[in-house]
């Protein structure tokens, strides 16, 4: 069995780039393997509020962090050009030193790209165009030239340099679309991540993938004791619905554990995580020594925490 990562979600709306730097700090000092952003320019859902851009972002993370790996979970493909996408992805992967995992998706939110001026084709359109996008991605990262002609893009003589550091970034495609998202994830994929409000279709969906391995996004309200959990359990409720996160896993640190390998057990290799408390560096901190490293010692895969960016001898054993 491959080792088990684990992944943090903060979408980085009402907060600033300061909390977002502590928070990607506290996750890799806490034994995550990966940060994940939201790709919007408004928030879905929320009023009026400050929502900071999601690749400018990933730069500022990447320049205070040293082994936690960077992505969106998951990128709009409709907000930028396949050739553009290309060398932003290139660069922060430089910028990163070759931890950006390259997360997309078709842009299911029409209303999103109606209100901020993108063309919004049909849902068939947008998926196919995707799985150009990743096509001209992959060209683009050889560093040699190539030209390119399909439904929706067209490039001549097109190349990327500088090439990003990683031979292949991994790409990651989200969604629980059967007839949309299913076909691109098992032609184009890396990893199938699901979502939330997709996971009580895991079994169904699960086949379709191909050869992509598996990402799951959970929902997590993490106790310190039990007479905890009734509180923790309401706030995960009001602010991750099931209808879009699916059924949550609440408990204490060792209920969780048991919760997420009986979940590891279905063939999820990546859990990627939402708090309940939007994962504040002291529950980064709890989850990481009560949960990741009970489960990487199971695993027999436990290895050196990281402190302020850096691999930190002392924090073995």
């Amino acid at each position: 069995m491959t080792t088990t990562q684990f992944g943090v979600f903060v979408p980085q709306f009402k907060t600033d780039v300061a909390a977002m730097r502590e928070r990607a700090v506290a996750a890799e000092s806490a034994g995550f393997d990966s940060f994940w952003l939201m790709d919007h320019l408004y928030t879905p859902g929320a009023p009026l509020c400050d929502s900071l851009e999601s690749w400018t972002l990933l730069t500022a993370l990447a320049t205070v962090t040293s082994r936690i790996r960077l992505g969106h979970l998951v990128g709009c493909n409709p907000f930028r050009s396949p050739a553009v996408l290309a060398k932003m992805a290139a660069t922060v992967d430089r910028i990163s030193g070759g931890r950006l995992d390259m997360g997309l998706g078709w842009g299911s939110d029409a209303a999103e790209l109606e209100t901020f001026g993108f063309p919004v084709a049909s849902p068939h359109a947008r998926a196919r165009a995707l799985g150009e996008t990743v096509e001209i991605l992959r060209m683009m990262w050889t560093g040699k030239a190539f030209d390119y002609t399909g439904a929706h893009f067209r490039l001549r003589g097109a190349y990327g340099l500088p090439r990003p550091v990683q031979d292949r970034i991994p790409v990651h495609i989200g969604g629980g679309g059967r007839h949309l998202t299913m076909p691109l994830v098992a032609r184009h994929a890396d990893w199938w991540n699901c979502v939330g409000g997709a996971r009580h279709r895991f079994g169904e969906l699960a086949p379709l993938r191909g050869k992509a391995r598996i990402s799951a996004q959970f929902a997590i309200g993490l106790a310190e004791n039990t007479a905890l959990i009734p509180e923790v359990a309401a706030a995960t409720a009001r602010r991750m619905p099931a209808q879009a996160w699916g059924a949550p896993l609440v408990g204490t640190a060792d209920m969780i554990v048991d919760q997420l390998l009986n979940e590891r057990a279905r063939g999820i290799e990546m859990f990627v995580l939402r708090f309940h408390d939007f994962g504040t560096p002291a529950t980064l901190a709890r989850f990481g020594r009560d949960v990741i490293g009970a489960i990487r010692q199971l695993e027999g895969t436990d290895r050196p925490r990281v402190a302020g960016g850096k691999t930190s001898s002392s924090d073995i054993g």
